[in-house]
């Protein structure tokens, strides 16, 4: 699921714990849906709506194929940096995982 409210993704990243690593923000809380949900942000930095568009799609199929299933249930955002854009694939996904095994 996802977290699609505007008031949810506020609450989770004014609220819930902080990670930051070299190209992604990321902010969790518990919640009691019994499953996890994320909201991924990606600011526009000058950049065009394809590029956006890419960039979402990468992280939200890292957490769709590698991490939602092994996630307790919390409210995940995930915020990219501006070097976020110009990452590979593989080291988006190694951050991601080693961030999400900090979760609890």
């Amino acid at each position: 699921m996802r977290l699609a409210r505007g008031s949810d993704l506020t609450a989770c990243w004014e609220k819930g714990q902080r990670l930051r690593t070299t190209h992604l923000d990321l902010a969790w809380r518990p919640n009691h849906t019994g499953h996890p949900r994320t909201g991924i942000i990606v600011p526009r930095f000058q950049s065009t709506a394809v590029a956006r568009n890419h960039l979402r799609r990468r992280v939200r199929e890292i957490l769709r194929r590698d991490l939602l299933h092994r996630l307790p249930a919390v409210d995940l955002v995930v915020r990219a940096k501006r070097s976020a854009y110009a990452a590979p694939f593989a080291a988006l996904r190694a951050e991601l995982t080693d961030a999400t095994a900090r979760i609890a």
